[in-house]
């Protein structure tokens, strides 16, 4: 069965001496991984590669069989060509970091189109944009939403945000209950736009210490969710 779909690139992985495997995020299918042979041998190779950057957003043609775990790919090219995203050194570093959150986070082979949406508008917007050092902390809290464990803000004046339960509390009620900087930082973040973000000023400390407060929040609501390893460069490249 042929079918065409949207596709954003979350990973891929050299497979024995000359082939790939890929895995998207598609439009029409969820996560789909399929092998692309003998794409590392041949110099027309070279230029197929170039499509599969991570966070690339394709169009594909695939023949997809249900059942089988990699499918086939008959046609590719790109849907947006990115201005800045795998060229400026900040952004290919938020690319990396976040491709390995979504290769974790999206396991769904079925359709999302509100999510496929999400994905493919603030990739747009991170690639337009000069002032994005806090794109990432937004970026994860609003992927909450769409992985059903978004912050309930019913009592957001509350003194207490409790990462086990989700929600703000007047007592701390267990060791998951957030207070101070990060707890100030995280009800600005909430129901702030993309385009609000320039508004929110912090330094790399701080940035740091709520990235990893949203890191455990993964952490305790997706059960296999581990640390990214790009977070130690990442960290670095943002101090």
């Amino acid at each position: 069965m042929l079918i065409t779909t949207n596709a954003i690139v979350l990973s891929k992985l050299k497979y024995r001496d000359n082939d790939l495997i890929v895995k998207c995020y598609t439009q029409e299918l969820g996560i789909v991984s399929f092998l692309l042979r003998g794409v590392l041998k041949s110099k027309r190779g070279n230029s197929k590669i170039a499509y599969f950057q991570l966070l690339s957003q394709l169009q594909m043609v695939l023949t997809f069989k249900n059942g089988r775990s990699l499918q086939s790919v008959k046609e590719t090219k790109l849907n947006h060509i990115y201005t800045s995203l795998h060229s400026n050194v900040l952004k290919s570093s938020i690319v990396m970091f976040l491709s390995e959150v979504l290769s974790q986070t999206l396991q769904e082979e079925e359709q999302n189109e509100t999510l496929y949406s999400y994905l493919e508008n603030t990739l747009l917007w991170l690639d337009s944009q000069s002032e994005y050092a806090n794109f990432h902390l937004l970026f994860l809290l609003k992927l909450t939403k769409y992985l059903g464990f978004y912050p309930d803000t019913s009592n957001i004046d509350a003194s207490y945000f409790n990462l086990y339960e989700g929600k703000f509390e007047m007592k701390a009620s267990n060791k998951y209950a957030i207070s101070g900087e990060n707890l100030t930082l995280l009800k600005q973040l909430l129901g702030i736009t993309f385009d609000a973000l320039p508004s929110i000023k912090i330094n790399a400390r701080q940035r740091q210490s709520f990235l990893s407060m949203i890191l455990l929040y993964f952490e305790l609501h997706l059960g296999n969710f581990k640390t990214p390893k790009s977070l130690q460069v990442f960290n670095q490249v943002f101090s």
